[in-house]
């Protein structure tokens, strides 16, 4: 079975236990601690995933980090997960959650990628701008490339909406390389 189908199972077991309980807003807020700690550090993504390290011992290490930063819902699922071998999803089932909270309440992640730091007045103007073409709630995280140049990247979903100068370069350096190719002809 695929990663996905199986991060989704209980992804999907959690969301409902979240609603079952109404505390949806808790489980979430302890979903977004729990999967930005894994994804920021290297360090615990390897410790997940290396079936040497005994499950007692990884129980230990989450609940150090965790403990009075999430609830104990949260804290007897990772427990759960982790009985049933399945930490080295861990990752992946807390991203699941999010997207199925995210589509409840209309949310639409998106990550803007720019060369430098823009203010937040242009801030909101994209979400405005988003919010309308898609109808949806905006969550933004701004990302600073300074290798696109200039202009912007807007990922979400599956969209990639690629504004920045390098990529019109590119485009421009194919354009006159067919340009080229053509008139040797």
């Amino acid at each position: 079975m695929s990663v996905y189908r199986i991060s989704y199972r209980y992804a999907n077991s959690l969301f409902k236990l979240a609603e079952e309980k109404n505390v949806l807003s808790k489980i979430a807020e302890d979903a977004e601690l729990v999967y930005s700690t894994i994804s920021s550090s290297k360090e615990l993504r390897i410790l997940l995933k290396n079936p040497v390290i005994k499950a007692d011992k990884k129980k230990e290490v989450l609940s150090k980090i965790f403990e009075g930063k999430i609830g104990d819902d949260m804290m007897r699922f990772i427990d759960f997960v982790i009985e049933k071998n399945r930490e080295n999803i861990l990752i992946d089932i807390m991203q699941e959650f999010l997207n199925l909270r995210d589509n409840k309440e209309g949310i639409l992640r998106v990550q803007v990628i720019t060369a430098v730091e823009i203010d937040d007045n242009l801030k909101k103007e994209i979400e405005k701008v988003l919010e309308n073409k898609e109808r949806k709630k905006i969550k933004s995280n701004y990302v600073i490339n300074p290798n696109i140049l200039g202009g912007y990247v807007i990922k979400f979903k599956d969209t990639v909406i690629d504004a920045s100068l390098t990529h019109q370069l590119e485009r421009l350096r194919k354009k006159f390389s067919e340009d080229l190719s053509i008139s040797n002809n």
